[in-house]
């Protein structure tokens, strides 16, 4: 009976040659220049993002408050130095602790402040895509005045997010606004707008359209400009009406620019914390607030809860992740590469 036996595998690497180097290592000698420039990036963001974002993390897992943060209390003596002792009720390591308060309600208002800004999000997204790409398609076309038009119609996203927040708050003045002074001409009694969950969340509605729409022109506008023209010419040739050439041109070849500009959109008013906190304050009783302002209050207002406050911006960055990947997902299936 005679084994069989398998012929050893060959070296990677031939006896006397050198081993080759890694993909990385191969990479920095190619292109050092690209890296060292790259370099400074990094590390900026790695000072202002990254460390933000981890160090907020693990508070998250800790009890820390304005009055647990010193692991020390120092007392004047009347000697007139001072009598350092440690602190009894220092912050500690507590789990997942705060996020089963946050979820089940135990503290904070988590799943109604989900639910208005799911609303806020939505209705503002789809406010400024509609919007933004009615105005660009107005402007793609031949007509006079063109270029005055787009400059007009931008002005609003060159003025600061501030002074847009006030300047519609006083317009919704129950007293002084304007609102309020069309409503009694046309013979309607002035509204208390913020005096309801629902009309002070569209005032804020309102206001953040009106910023965010130039951007969605703009960048839908740039995009209908790509889309070659022989293709409006030969739709018009085979007799297309002008919806049709909207609808089977347009459309798709707006879909690579309107993904992006959608998605960009919802995470910045997922996140939109000045128009929220400067036009509605919350009001009535905090039934406007969003997670972003909630997370402020947390951190910033009464007891200053600093460990809540990191658990709500973990929860607003899980939620984001989760509805990009979602996203990414739903774009691969339809064929867009992102």
């Amino acid at each position: 009976m005679t084994t069989v036996t398998a012929d050893p595998a060959p070296p990677s690497t031939p006896p006397g040659r050198p081993a080759r180097p890694s993909r990385l290592r191969r990479s920095w000698e190619k292109h050092w220049y690209a890296w060292a420039m790259v370099l400074p990036v990094v590390i900026v963001l790695a000072v202002l993002i990254f460390y933000p974002l981890f160090r907020g993390i693990w508070l998250s897992f800790t009890n820390l408050t304005e009055a647990n943060q010193v692991a020390e209390i120092c007392t004047k003596s009347i000697t007139g130095g001072e009598v350092c002792t440690e602190n009894p009720n220092k912050w500690e390591f507590v789990g997942l602790d705060n996020y089963v308060r946050v979820l089940t309600g135990e503290v904070g208002e988590f799943w109604q402040w989900t639910g208005v800004t799911l609303i806020w999000t939505f209705v503002c997204v789809a406010c400024h895509f509609g919007l933004g790409l009615g105005l660009a398609s107005m402007l793609n076309r031949p007509m006079r005045a063109r270029s005055f038009y787009r400059v007009l119609l931008v002005l609003p996203w060159a003025v600061p997010a501030f002074v847009s927040a006030f300047a519609w708050k006083f317009i919704f003045n129950e007293r002084f606004g304007l609102a309020n002074a069309l409503l009694t001409a046309l013979g309607i009694d002035p509204v208390s707008w913020f005096a309801d969950r629902w009309t002070a969340l569209l005032t804020a509605i309102v206001t953040n359209v009106w910023l965010g729409v130039p951007f969605m022109m703009v960048a839908l506008l740039g995009g209908m400009q790509t889309i070659p023209s022989e293709l409006y010419e030969a739709a018009e040739i085979d007799g297309a009406s002008a919806w049709q050439r909207f609808r089977s041109i347009t459309l798709p070849g707006l879909r690579p620019v309107s993904m992006t500009v959608v998605l960009l959109g919802t995470i910045w008013t997922f996140n939109m914390f000045p128009i929220i906190f400067l036009v509605t304050e919350g009001q009535p009783a905090g039934q406007s607030e969003i997670l972003v302002t909630g997370a402020y209050r947390a951190a910033f207002e009464g007891l200053r809860n600093y460990s809540l406050a990191s658990t709500y911006g973990v929860l607003i960055l899980s939620i984001l992740l989760v509805f990009s990947v979602f996203y990414r997902r739903v774009l691969r299936k339809q064929g867009e590469v992102w």
